[in-house]
């Protein structure tokens, strides 16, 4: 037992469990099958890179900060495109006579559901023809529905490339953190991820910033419109500096060698050539997989039943679903006594919001690392997933409390600051849940990596679909103290799964290896 994880006896090499640290011996290096394990200082590289130059894992670091950087760009502002539109929510409504609950689930709650469906089609199409045409299409796509909400005439013009866009946000949901485990080791994930993170806080709240200005000073239809010149920036450098990330190992190309001084034949594989800039550029690069595409669509389904991914997905969806409830209600509170704030003074209170979660994503990417590699030198080296779940401590800590406090500071008419103050702790803490819950997926089960984010994110968008549709009338009939206390509950409800997934998640991987069933998905 490592650290409270419990042993599985019945399955000594658990799946996820694996050796950071690896001592050479002298009965190591006496041992001829034995092969010392590629490391980076002290640390062992997990996965292990292979030896070719196409091998994402062997890209210098300058190239693969490159691909984050500007896919977390494209990510963020992709996620802008939801919650951006909520302090416009009464504009829309003015303007195409119907009501704000209708302008809630038309314009957000059915991006959302279309976003969340989307991605079992898009993460099959990435691996079967990889992600690089995916996440291209996909921009060219938002490019274009972004131009269509700026020339939008009817609600339901507006509606319809809602559900679109939604479709063509997909990918930006769930594959950048699947290439962020295509492109960097264990010991480095919880960093890059915050990397990515900080850029979907951004779009969540400083794109709610600068939207409101737009919308108070040019109308909400130029949001669109802005979007669609930031992607015709950010397509060219889709195609120029973001190449295929997934790698299959081709098959070997071998020649002939005569040993005439020992009058043997031999065969020798020759070593994998470089790819050519021009050849990465190239969108398709045919099938890379063999894999059938319907049979992967379908495959986040049965993933439901493997015990990290539930846990996951259903800590995941709860905190976001967190900062999707805080943006469809904002309007409602901040416009209305004692507050009376206008559009862009409440896009104006998301400010210190970003500034607390670019303090959260930081400091939780460098706890998911530290925290973890600290831990695992204390356990002799051996790495356990579950030391990802330490990180839940501060997230439910923080929300917790910033939950209870928001509810009860709004419901006293406490001063803007002080409800401000408590959302900014939510928002510091989320990233602290976010970071456990990807990570623990991706170092548990990294074959469903992709599939299993698609699983998380639909469940995500399934909860804020219909929350868009309730949520407003509930707070309007319930009032900020009595909604804030349940979902201050239900936050510690969902969290306190973390202790018994800690102690026996091991047991659980360890029956998920052993399951034939588990096992053929």
């Amino acid at each position: 037992m490592g650290f409270g994880v419990l042993d599985d006896p019945k399955y000594p090499n658990v799946p996820g469990t694996v050796r950071l640290g690896d001592k050479v011996t002298s009965e190591k290096l006496d041992d001829w099958e034995y092969t010392e394990p590629k490391k980076r200082g002290e640390i062992v590289l997990n996965p292990q890179p292979s030896d070719s130059p196409n091998d994402p894992l062997n890209w210098s670091n300058g190239t693969k900060y490159t691909i984050l950087f500007i896919l977390s760009m494209t990510a963020g502002v992709t996620v802008s495109l939801g919650p951006m539109i909520t302090t416009a929510f009464q504009d829309i409504s003015t303007t195409f006579k119907v009501d704000v609950n209708s302008v809630s689930l038309g314009v957000v709650g059915d991006m959302q559901l279309t976003t969340g469906s989307g991605t079992f089609f898009t993460a099959a199409a990435a691996a079967v023809w990889g992600k690089r045409p995916v996440f291209f299409i996909s921009a060219l796509a938002l490019f274009g529905t972004s131009c269509w909400g700026f020339f939008a005439q009817s609600f339901v013009s507006l509606e319809i490339m809602r559900v679109i866009q939604g479709f063509a946000a997909a990918p930006l949901e769930t594959l950048i953190s699947a290439t962020v485990s295509e492109l960097f080791f264990i010991h480095e994930k919880g960093k890059m991820l915050s990397v990515w993170n900080l850029f979907v806080m951004g779009g969540v709240k400083l794109g709610q910033v600068i939207a409101a200005f737009i919308i108070q000073g040019l109308g909400f239809k130029f949001t669109f419109g802005i979007c669609a010149l930031i992607y015709a920036v950010l397509i060219p450098s889709l195609y120029f500096f973001v190449p295929e990330t997934v790698y299959f190992k081709p098959e070997e190309e071998t020649v002939v060698v005569f040993d005439k001084s020992s009058l043997r034949v031999y065969e020798i594989a020759l070593p994998e050539t470089k790819k050519t800039y021009r050849e990465r550029l190239r969108i398709f690069q045919g099938r890379i997989s063999k894999a059938s595409f319907f049979r992967t669509a379908y495959k986040p389904i049965p993933l439901v039943t493997f015990p990290v991914v539930i846990f996951s997905a259903f800590t995941y969806t709860f905190y976001a679903a967190g900062l999707t409830l805080i943006a469809l209600l904002q309007d409602t509170i901040f416009s209305a006594q004692p507050y009376n704030l206008s559009t862009s003074a409440i896009g104006l209170t998301n400010l210190p919001l970003f500034g607390a979660g670019l303090v959260g994503t930081l400091v939780s990417g460098y706890c998911a690392d530290f925290v973890v590699g600290y831990v695992t030198k204390l356990n002799n080296g051996i790495y356990e997933p579950e030391f990802r779940l330490i990180l839940m401590v501060a997230a439910a800590s923080l929300t917790s409390v910033a939950y209870v406090g928001f509810g009860y500071s709004v419901a006293a008419g406490a001063p803007l600051t002080i409800p401000i103050l408590f959302l900014g702790v939510q928002t510091i803490g989320v990233p602290f849940a976010t970071s456990a819950s990807f990570t623990y997926v991706m170092d548990c089960h990294p074959t469903h990596a992709a599939q299993a984010f698609v699983t998380m994110n639909f469940i995500k968008a399934a909860l804020s679909f219909v929350m868009s549709d309730f949520v407003n009338s509930w707070f309007q009939a319930s009032g900020a103290k009595s909604v804030f206390t349940v979902i201050a509950i239900a936050n510690l409800a969902v969290s306190g799964l973390s202790i018994p997934m800690y102690i026996f998640g091991k047991r659980l991987r360890s029956k998920v290896a052993r399951s034939s069933f588990h096992q053929s998905i």
